[in-house]
């Protein structure tokens, strides 16, 4: 896949690292308005993440055209009773931050809040939610406020030596700042497809 690519730099936004007093990481992000895009477009996005759109004259994978150089694969491993996504249902997420092989994810991730006000899914490591990615979105003039943020470890007193050695080994400052350029990345690629994908699958008309 070959298609133009002029992501947002990290200085675009306004983001942070932070660790809780219970031993988690926090990584946050205000992103640039998203201009051309609302929130009723992001909250159709995350439900239809799998399938292929036209891009650039090419038929793509749209998980790829969202980031072409980290995104791996996306899909829906558990889907509602109807078949809808939202809360309840779980992703399968595959992704390379930075291209980088040392920060490759490969988690399932449960979905916890779908709406147009946000979105929020809980990652799995060995079988136990250990992060939290919660996002916001806000309709402001000329598009949309969209914060959000990567919380990794378990919320307990209890659980501070576990964080800490997860701050260590698994999820550490270099892992929280190629999240950060990785998201501010990709969401911004969002004023370059989706405004036009959401009316192409949406528009009423036959």
């Amino acid at each position: 896949m070959t298609i133009s690519w002029h992501p947002r730099s990290v200085d675009s936004a306004r983001s942070g690292i932070e660790v809780l007093p219970d031993g988690r990481l926090r990584c946050w992000i205000e992103h640039d308005t998203l201009r051309g895009v609302t929130p009723p477009m992001l909250a159709w996005w995350f439900r239809h993440l799998e399938g292929e759109m036209d891009f650039e004259g090419q038929r793509l994978l749209r998980y790829h055209v969202w980031h072409p150089r980290d995104h791996v694969q996306v899909s829906y491993t558990r889907r509602l009773a109807d078949g809808s996504v939202g809360v309840g249902a779980q992703l399968h997420i595959v992704e390379v931050f930075g291209g980088n092989p040392r920060h490759r994810v490969d988690a399932l991730s449960d979905i916890v809040r779908l709406d147009e006000q946000g979105f929020g899914h809980r990652p799995r490591w060995h079988g136990l939610r250990a992060a939290a990615m919660d996002y916001r979105f806000e309709p402001v003039p000329g598009g949309t406020r969209y914060v959000n943020s990567l919380t990794v470890g378990f919320a307990s007193p209890w659980a501070r030596p576990l964080n800490a050695l997860m701050r260590r080994f698994v999820f550490d400052a270099e892992r929280a700042r190629a999240w950060i350029r990785h998201n501010v990345e990709e969401v911004g690629q969002f004023e370059r497809f989706l405004p036009a994908l959401f009316a192409s699958e949406t528009d009423p008309r036959p």
